[in-house]
């Protein structure tokens, strides 16, 4: 069956270098497996193109421009790759090849934790929502782990009024369990207290925390946090990311974590990608 071709027109298309990177991390066709079936009808990559347009856009996935696949095509690959693992799996081989191309052991031993809060629509229900009374937002919140190297290790959503020291615990047991290397954490003061002893005897992982100078007022930028609040900055420039409208949480985690690969392919695309620790950029559509 031949396939349909689109022409690349929007900034979050993927170029053939980001493409030669993404091919070969996606699955198999079921058709091309032992399982058989039918050949797909639409490419891979108008799949992937379709998934960032509604990431970098904020739109719904019924409002994708028609040179797309059909909507409903698109969304059922972002559910069950999502659900499979095979986005997580892209990420974490994305960050392995940039470690290693800045000199760097592909498994992280470092990392630093910190949290957002963000609004949430009308769609997210209930159950999966909360009230932050700290930043004053109703809606979830964003827990994320990163590198050194500001890469994207782990993202887990949960209601905004879970504190960050019941959240870090779940995040935190995730890490131990998926990335056995890890030895120590830094964070910020609202995960210090029994949090550190309770990370220390139970995961054996050192739980460092960063205090804010005695007696500073407004802004500071405090030693290693900084790496994270800029990830989680970077985040914020997908417009779907600016607020939560997933009814699922997983969902959530997906659009996150699709915004990242967006960044490590362009990180590893650029011209002087090989050997250098310049900061990742970000192109958006506005």
């Amino acid at each position: 069956m031949p396939q349909i071709q689109r022409r690349r027109r929007y900034p979050s298309d993927t170029t053939a270098a980001e493409w030669a990177l993404l091919e070969p991390l996606l699955p198999a066709p079921a058709w091309q497996t032992k399982a058989g079936g039918r050949p797909e009808k639409w490419p891979r990559r108008q799949i992937v193109d379709a998934i960032r347009y509604i990431v970098d856009n904020g739109a719904k996935w019924r409002a994708l421009p028609a040179d797309f696949p059909p909507w409903e095509t698109c969304y059922g690959f972002f559910w069950r790759w999502s659900r499979a693992g095979i986005v997580v799996g892209i990420r974490d081989q994305l960050r392995r090849r940039i470690r290693t191309n800045l000199g760097r052991c592909p498994y992280p031993v470092t990392l630093i934790i910190d949290s957002q809060s963000v609004k949430a629509a009308d769609t997210v229900g209930k159950a999966t929502r909360g009230y932050d009374v700290g930043k004053k937002i109703n809606g979830r919140k964003r827990h994320i782990a990163v590198d050194t190297k500001d890469l994207p290790v782990m993202i887990m959503v949960t209601p905004a009024d879970m504190s960050d020291r019941d959240a870090a615990r779940e995040l935190l047991w995730r890490l131990r369990i998926t990335h056995p290397q890890i030895t120590q954490v830094w964070a910020d003061s609202a995960y210090a207290g029994q949090l550190v002893t309770w990370a220390q005897e139970r995961l054996h992982i050192t739980l460092k925390t960063v205090h804010r100078p005695k007696g500073q007022k407004g802004f500071v930028v405090l030693p290693r946090r900084w790496i994270v609040e800029r990830t989680l900055g970077w985040i914020m420039h997908a417009r779907r990311n600016a607020r939560d409208y997933e009814r699922l949480p997983q969902h959530s985690e997906c659009h996150l974590t699709w915004s990242m690969i967006t960044l490590m392919t362009r990180r590893l695309t650029r011209k002087d990608a090989q050997g250098t620790s310049r900061s990742m950029t970000l192109t958006t559509s506005g």
